[in-house]
């Protein structure tokens, strides 16, 4: 198992990057509509395979069920190559959804263009945007590890997040980088910073 970090090519501030994309079941949906009227919105790039997105994933559906009702948007989206990992194919995200009770829509970027204009680098690969969709924070869930010992608590975006809510300002100093397993690139899509 393999570890990357995020090289966070998005600064602080920058307007998220529009997008259209269907989840496993082919059901479209736009960052414009996910996000309207919401205080905030996570985006994160994930996969079903990853040991680092399975460590997370029941704390991620508790969180964005914390969060909901706060006003905050969770979405999930899989940038793999499907061809070479099959596991990530969009009816076992259906498949992931279920088992993990994630309530949030979880879309998928057979193109890649979304992974690439985010500059996503692993899974997971996290973003919080303020009501504005005006970037305040870009990296990791926690702390923990696959085959730690430690909670997973989220306190890292929860902190950010809470951050977000309370003052509608950028996270202020240095953010911990997300760390999982590289993003699956077709040949012909692999990012420079790659």
């Amino acid at each position: 198992m393999s570890e990357v970090l995020s090289t966070f090519q998005l600064k602080s501030g920058q307007v998220a990057p529009d997008f259209t994309l269907p989840d496993g079941g082919g059901k479209p949906f736009a960052l414009a509509d996910l996000a309207a009227g919401k205080r905030a919105t996570v985006i994160a790039f994930v996969c079903n395979h990853c040991p680092f997105v399975i460590h997370l994933a029941e704390a991620m559906a508790k969180f964005a069920n914390d969060y909901a009702e706060q006003g905050v948007q969770v979405i999930a989206i899989n940038s793999n190559d499907v061809a070479n990992y099959p596991a990530d194919s969009p009816a076992k995200m259906v498949d992931f959804t279920k088992f993990y009770d994630w309530t949030f829509p979880y879309l998928y970027d057979e193109s890649q263009q979304v992974a690439l204009s985010y500059a996503a680098a692993c899974t997971p690969d996290f973003y919080l945007f303020d009501e504005n969709l005006g970037l305040a924070y870009a990296g990791q869930f926690d702390a923990t590890r696959p085959g730690q010992q430690a909670t997973v608590t989220g306190c890292d975006l929860r902190s950010a997040v809470d951050h977000v809510l309370t003052k509608q300002t950028a996270v202020e100093g240095s953010w911990q980088p997300s760390s999982g397993c590289n993003i699956k690139w077709k040949e012909k899509n692999i990012p420079a910073y790659f």
